[in-house]
């Protein structure tokens, strides 16, 4: 069947949404709450995991009063082993097709890396890393049969600049999923399926006062800010036309300009100084 085509607001021509259904992990807050709320402004319909059942069920609820379109709520960790089966399993159950997928679930470990332990280090490689790269494998083969499939990797601007001290895997994973968005769009955009790489800067969330950061961030200026509607506004337009990274915030986008300018043991040293200001130890 042949993809119904419809004008955007830029004129640009593009396969229409309406009815499909896209799947937003992390979904119960921040970048994840305002991916869903776009998703669904566009006429997506949506299903929406996170660990909180209760604000998913009400952010559901929310987007099919406002929106007029289908929500499901479906509450499980990521960070267990089974978590991506028993979702995809649990879609499945459920009769739902998905052409769309936001893997933003995540977290962060705050500390220097021989300090922490390794449960809580492997629980961060779980879900940043091995749920997303799982949850692609099982719903790609379905876009590309079907001829659509959106994807948007939730990164970070810390993947595209020298990692820092604290969080040490956090730069790590991020810049990982840069690399994966990259490949999957080269190897898949011929069947329509497209992929995006999303890099944020700072972000007006729950994120840092959860890794326990909060107040040292808070001391960067208005400008290094954007807001998690923002961020997820970029990150859908950037999947629509098919872009495979997209930097958020005119801040940000000069720190990267920078860092690919600089010799790296100059940009590491600036790294190194700037990252007491948002690092734990």
């Amino acid at each position: 069947m042949t993809p119904k085509m419809a004008q955007d607001v830029t004129g640009m021509t593009t396969e229409t949404v309406s009815g499909r259904t896209a799947l937003i992990t992390g979904a119960s807050a921040g970048i994840g709450k305002a991916f869903a709320e776009v998703f669904a402004a566009k006429g997506w319909n949506v299903v929406l995991t996170a660990r909180r059942a209760e604000r998913l069920e009400a952010l559901a609820s929310e987007l099919v009063a406002k929106h007029g379109i289908a929500a499901t709520p479906i509450a499980l960790d990521l960070a267990a082993p089974d978590g991506v089966q028993r979702l995809v399993a649990e879609i499945g159950s459920r009769g739902l097709t998905i052409d769309g997928l936001v893997n933003n679930a995540g977290f962060g470990v705050a500390g220097y890396y021989a300090r922490t332990s390794w449960k809580a280090q492997k629980d961060f490689l779980q879900v940043m890393v091995a749920a997303p790269c799982e949850l692609t494998h099982a719903l790609l083969p379905g876009m590309i049969e079907r001829g659509f499939g959106r994807i948007v990797n939730v990164a970070s601007v810390a993947g595209l600049i020298p990692g820092t001290p604290g969080h040490t895997l956090y730069a790590a994973s991020k810049a990982f999923m840069i690399k994966f968005s990259e490949s999957l769009l080269l190897e898949n955009r011929g069947a329509n399926v497209l992929t995006t790489a999303l890099c944020p800067g700072f972000t007006h969330t729950e994120f840092h006062d959860v890794a326990g950061v909060g107040k040292r961030v808070s001391k960067f200026g208005k400008a290094w800010w954007n807001t998690a509607a923002e961020v997820a506004e970029a990150g859908y337009d950037g999947v629509m036309r098919g872009r495979s990274i997209v930097v958020v915030g005119r801040r940000s986008k000069q720190v990267v300009a920078l860092m690919k300018l600089l010799p790296e043991p100059l940009a590491l040293r600036m790294v190194a100084g700037r990252s007491r200001s948002f690092r734990a130890e």
